[in-house]
């Protein structure tokens, strides 16, 4: 079947493609020399396996669908904002689970959707924008210092008060979407 795009526009996007796969066969060989087994590297599976230990002993029970339906929102924007941060050079990692996207699999996948499960069974009641404000102090303001002083996280083109609005957003959609009433049984 002969493509719609025309012949020459796929081969100008295949060198793209193999000049992307040498930075990654190139990356891949620097990850397996100076950070898998580092303590980085543990550093960083501690933290994509202990918060998800921490959430399963103090989840609210009967809860967990509309938390992890509200943690997955949070961990697809969040994974979805790291990468745009690092194909625009904002920042970048060290010490990393994997050589592969994820950019930082515990921040992504572990701390922002747990934190913000944790967070949203805290305190129900409690004014949304006021918890979402304190969230996201917290992240901007601690979280992305903590992980930079560590040696984890790099900003380049970045400033923690750049996040503190993006954060505010995601825990108030994520609020939300832990309020749908749309759970019908199938």
């Amino acid at each position: 079947m002969k493509p719609l795009i025309g012949k020459e526009k796929i081969e100008d996007s295949e060198e793209f493609f193999r000049k992307i796969h040498q930075v990654e066969v190139d990356y891949f060989s620097y990850w397996k020399e100076h950070t898998l087994w580092q303590w980085g590297f543990w550093l960083s599976v501690a933290l994509s396996i202990i918060p998800w230990l921490v959430w399963l002993l103090i989840r609210k029970r009967g809860s967990e669908s509309r938390l992890l339906l509200a943690g997955g929102f949070a961990l697809c924007i969040a994974s979805w904002f790291d990468f745009l941060g690092l194909v625009f050079g904002s920042w970048h990692y060290s010490g990393r689970v994997l050589p592969t996207i994820p950019s930082f699999f515990p921040w992504d996948f572990s701390l922002i959707p747990v934190t913000i499960m944790l967070w949203l069974q805290i305190k129900p009641n409690l004014n949304p924008f006021i918890k979402a404000v304190i969230y996201s102090v917290l992240t901007s303001f601690v979280g992305e210092p903590i992980f930079e002083w560590i040696g984890l996280y790099t900003m380049i083109k970045w400033n923690v008060f750049y996040s503190f609005p993006i954060w505010v957003v995601i825990y108030l959609i994520a609020y939300r979407i832990s309020k749908t009433k749309a759970f019908d049984p199938l």
